[in-house]
């Protein structure tokens, strides 16, 4: 079961298409794997075009009878004069192989670029081709019995798990956990059995104990 959500301020923007690419994906492949969040985007977009309307008719649906009956037989003309047909396909979804794995990704990841696997110890990351400035996108495999150890974020960090489980200080989390992360939080995330994430992020991963200068190469692996 999904705990974890992206909040209505960020659908609201993914709505309007306000994020960037990154973040806007994310919440596409969310929105993929929870029907809560389907149902609260479809909402706002019902409000967003609502509001839309209201606002342009307000504007534009002046001038006499007479007028209005002519714009509107222009644009039936346009429509029926128009032949062209739009192609429409459906996306068919990605599979990746790490570790010992198949996995399918979302349909939203299918014409996304990304590299090879890089690996350190129980670790392996993949870059998509999704940078915007500071802001880095990749998927990330955490092999069985593998952790990241204790540390918070100089930046943000938004994890979407998207195969397998882990837990942290916080709890367990499932496929289609959508965590959102900032310096206010430390976590030493495990993986019992591996598992699978998509993470955006805009600054390097602040390892906070032991010996954080002998991690700091982690953490630049992530970011």
């Amino acid at each position: 079961m999904i705990k974890f959500h992206p909040n209505t301020q960020l659908l609201e923007q993914h709505v309007l298409g306000a994020l960037p690419a990154s973040l806007s994906v994310a919440i596409s492949a969310h929105l993929e794997l929870c029907d809560d969040c389907c149902d609260t985007v479809a909402a706002l977009e019902q409000r967003i075009g609502e509001q839309t309307f209201t606002d342009d008719a307000g504007e534009e649906l002046t001038g006499s009878q007479e007028l209005l009956d002519a714009q509107m037989s222009a644009m039936l003309s346009d429509i029926t004069a128009d032949t062209d047909v739009d192609d429409f396909a459906i996306q068919s979804a990605k599979q990746i192989s790490v570790g010992d794995r198949n996995i399918t990704l979302p349909r939203a990841l299918s014409h996304v670029g990304m590299s090879r696997f890089v690996q350190a110890g129980k670790l392996a990351r993949s870059r998509l081709e999704l940078d915007e400035g500071s802001i880095r996108t990749s998927l990330l495999y955490i092999a069985p019995g593998g952790t990241i150890p204790e540390h918070t974020h100089t930046g943000f960090e938004l994890t979407l798990l998207l195969d397998g489980t882990f837990t942290d200080e916080e709890g367990e989390y499932q496929p289609g956990d959508f965590i959102w992360l900032d310096h206010k939080h430390d976590h030493t995330p495990y993986t019992e059995q591996g598992c699978l994430c998509l993470a955006v992020v805009n600054s390097a991963l602040h390892f906070n104990k032991g010996l954080s200068k002998l991690l700091n190469p982690i953490g630049e692996l992530i970011y």
